[in-house]
């Protein structure tokens, strides 16, 4: 249980007070979980900002899936590293732009016939990468110069 005197330590807010805003936070969250264990997988699908989403409902809805969610080796440690920084970490984003351009790129050239849903398809991934980019990163190593 993190210490609330640390100001480091991600703050939970309450539990809604509704029991059903609460079950309709959960459905939400399982859902926005499933989509983002997909994402991992499909092209174009982001897993981050739907893991954010499934961890924001989480905390307001049920102690014990938030407690899931943020204790996963695999998503925990940027769920906590989003509460806490509001940041995520470099090694995280510059995979998931690299494989998110390169999934973009390969469904673009093999998989999408019709020009502008080509182009359609790389201004939504410039635009998630640009997004991306721009989210801090505490970890990022200092620039050559």
């Amino acid at each position: 249980m993190p210490d609330p005197a640390d100001p480091a330590a991600p703050q939970r807010p309450d539990l809604h007070p509704s029991a059903a805003v609460r079950w309709l936070l959960v459905a939400v969250g399982i859902v926005a979980t499933l989509v983002g264990i997909v994402g991992a997988f499909v092209p174009v699908l982001p897993t981050t900002p739907f893991l954010l989403v499934a961890a924001a409902c989480f905390a307001r809805a049920s102690p014990k899936l938030d407690r899931m969610l943020t204790g996963s080796a695999t998503f925990g440690p940027t769920i906590l590293e989003w509460r806490r920084h509001r940041s995520i970490p470099w090694r995280t984003k510059l995979v998931a732009i690299g494989l998110m351009s390169a999934m973009i790129a390969v469904s673009a050239v093999f998989f999408v016939r019709p020009w502008w849903a080509q182009a359609l398809l790389v201004a939504v991934g410039a635009a998630t990468g640009a997004w991306l980019w721009r989210i801090p990163s505490r970890d990022r190593p200092p620039r050559a110069r």
